[in-house]
Order: C-alpha cells, then sequence, then structure tokens
C-alpha cells in the first residue's frame, strides 16, 4: 500500500480517539453504574473499540517510513496500549477473571473474534534486535561451552584396562547374537503357525476375477476420494473462501508475494531514514553552534555583565554570583526578564502618561 493509504489509516484512528475521548468524558458516562451486567457491556465494548484502533495504529507505526511521524506515531501507540490495560484491570475487577466472553457484543458491533485479536507490537523485536541476536548468541556460545565441557568430563572419567574392554566387546556381541537368533526363531514359529492355519481352513478357492475386481473397486474409491478433495479445494480457492499457497510460494508476482516483498522494503527505508535523521539533528546541532554559538556567548555574557552593574548601582557592591544549586546564570536571566516584564509594564504608563499631560496641554 502507498503512503496515503496508511496516512489515511492513522487519521481514521486518530478521529476514533476522539470519539471515544468525548464519549468518556460526557457526564453522563462519568456516573456510576449500579448494575454490574451493564457496566461490563460499556467497558467491553470500549475495549474493543480500542484494540481496533490500536491495530491500526501499530500497522500504520510499522509501515510508515517518516521518522517524526513515527515518534508521534509511539506516543499515540503507548497511549492507547496504556488504556487497553486500564480497560482490562476494569473488567477483571468486574467480573473476577481473567477471561471474559464478547459473544453480544461482537455480534452487536457485526464483528468475528479475529477482529478482537491483539497482535504483540512488531516493533517490539525491532528495536531489541540488537539484543535478542545478542541474547542468542550467548547462549550458543554458553550451550557449545558446556556440551564441550561435558564431553571432556565424561573422556578423563572413563579409564580401562585392554582386558576390560574386550570383555566388555564380548558381552555386547553375544547379547547381539542372542537377540539374533531369538528373533530368527520367532520368525519360523510365526511361519509354521500360519502354515497350520492355512492347512485347517484350506486353500483359498477365490476366483482372480472376483479378487481383481475387489482390488480394483478399493483402487476407484481411493483415487475418488482424492480427486474429490482437490476439487473441493479448489472450488474453496476459486470462490475467496481458501488461499491458493502454491500459487502464491511458485509466482513471485502475485499480490501476497507483492505486499510481503514491500513491507519488507519499507523497514529498510525505515531504519535508513532513521539514521539519516539522527545525523541530521546532530549536523545541524554542529551548524548552529559554529554559525551563531559566538554571538550567543557574547549576548550573554554581555547581560551578565549589564546585571552585574545595574545590581552595583542600584545596592552600592557587586553581587555574588549564583551557585549551582541556586541556578548559576540561568537565575540571573530569570531575574532579568521578570525585571523586563515588569519594567515594561511601568514603562507603558510612564509614556500613556506623558501623552496625556501633552494633550491636555495642547488644548
Amino acid at each position: 500500500m502507498s503512503h496515503s493509504t496508511y496516512n489515511i489509516q492513522w487519521n481514521e484512528a486518530q478521529s476514533q480517539i476522539k470519539e471515544l475521548l468525548e464519549y468518556e468524558t460526557t457526564p453522563d458516562t462519568q456516573k456510576p453504574e449500579t448494575d454490574r451486567v451493564s457496566a461490563f457491556q460499556t467497558v467491553a465494548v470500549l475495549y474493543i473499540k480500542y484494540i481496533q484502533v490500536f491495530r491500526k495504529l501499530e500497522e500504520c507505526f510499522y509501515q510508515i517510513v517518516h521518522p517524526q511521524k513515527r515518534i508521534v506515531l509511539r506516543h499515540v501507540l503507548d497511549g492507547t496500549m496504556g488504556r487497553l490495560l486500564e480497560l482490562k484491570n476494569e473488567m477483571v475487577n468486574l467480573e473476577f477473571s481473567e477471561y471474559h466472553f464478547f459473544d453480544d457484543v461482537l455480534s452487536d458491533m457485526k464483528l468475528t473474534p479475529a477482529d478482537i485479536e491483539i497482535p504483540v507490537p512488531r516493533y517490539f523485536t525491532q528495536d531489541n534486535e540488537k539484543d535478542i541476536k545478542d541474547r542468542m548468541k550467548l547462549m550458543a556460545e554458553t550451550l557449545a561451552k558446556y556440551q564441550l565441557d561435558e564431553t571432556t568430563d565424561k573422556k578423563e572419567e572413563i579409564k580401562m584396562s585392554l582386558e576390560e574392554a574386550i570383555k566388555i566387546i564380548q558381552v555386547h556381541e553375544r547379547a547381539r547374537q542372542g537377540c539374533l537368533r531369538a528373533k530368527f526363531m520367532r520368525e519360523i514359529r510365526a511361519q509354521e503357525e500360519r502354515e497350520k492355519m492355512l492347512s485347517l481352513q484350506g486353500a483359498s478357492t477365490m476366483d482372480p476375477d472376483v479378487a481383481s475386481t475387489y482390488i480394483q473397486k478399493v483402487w476407484k474409491g481411493y483415487s475418488q476420494r482424492n480427486k474429490t478433495l482437490k476439487l473441493r479445494e479448489e472450488e474453496l480457492i476459486f470462490i475467496g473462501m481458501q488461499p491458493n499457497s502454491d500459487a502464491h510460494s511458485k509466482n513471485k508476482d502475485s499480490p501476497v508475494n507483492k505486499v510481503s516483498r514491500r513491507e519488507e522494503e519499507r523497514v529498510l527505508i525505515q531504519s535508513q531514514h532513521e539514521r539519516e535523521y539522527q545525523d541530521a539533528l546532530v549536523n545541524i546541532k554542529e551548524k548552529i553552534r559554529e554559525a551563531e554559538g559566538p554571538d550567543i556567548k557574547e549576548n550573554m555574557q554581555d547581560q551578565i555583565r549589564q546585571w552585574f552593574i545595574e545590581t552595583r548601582d542600584a545596592t552600592g557592591k557587586f553581587p555574588d554570583y549564583p551557585s549551582d544549586d541556586e541556578g548559576g546564570s540561568g537565575a540571573i536571566f530569570k531575574t532579568k526578564e521578570g525585571e523586563e516584564g515588569e519594567g515594561g509594564n511601568g514603562d507603558g504608563g510612564k509614556k500613556k502618561g506623558k501623552k496625556g499631560k501633552k494633550k491636555k496641554g495642547g488644548r
């Protein structure tokens, strides 16, 4: 799907969130509910609607490639998951159970159980991909080391003389020969039993044509059942009730394969844009520091000097420089901002007064 598709889906999710917030903040919904069943129905409806919003936001976050949009979308997605947990806690407190049945709510909302399945956010594995790989590597190294140590310990523990080894080999060889001899005797005995039963029942008198008819009947039934199953699968595929997995796997240009390839491409573009965004933040910060840093530093120094001079003129001595606990130079700028705000109002009043006097004098 295109970028505009996910932007539209994000707008729909935002509209749904706005509607849910308006519904939850209305005075009627904030009144306490005395009936436990109706209270559970209300919370269940909100829970299902938030699940639908969560599914849309998760898909948008997985496919949108704009890094700054993803930052905003991540905050919205985390807030939606937090609200889902709150509603789940309310339902547990209402029903005293971790498992809930939404059959009535789903039928009223015309939804299926698949529509309220909560998928695991894919950014859980994407963000922790490096940690997961490191953990798996550490586990593989640990297992390999443990198996190596175990084999070396066993090799060191096994110590015997040549005579003992020969005796063990002889014992195993005699046991093997005894097993083969017993198996051979069982087969001879079973063959004798079969011959005895055939002699008592008499030779089979079935006509070869009848026997071939039976064989044909069994084989035709088996082949027809396979054909029927194949025709049924083809019919389900034709009416869209079953995906054609073989065609999708063999045909690289099938819609399913195209969508999967496009999703993988978007994930790669996401990582590339994220790297470019982080590099741009550093580069822009350095450029601003180089271009405007000296001017900003000079202005700050002038303001600090002016504060020292103004304080000396007012008190007769230079003030102490604010400590780190007091805020350092930040306290100086806060003080100056407050004085400028008060001074601005005072000057405005004086100017108005002077203008008024001039007007009176003119009259």
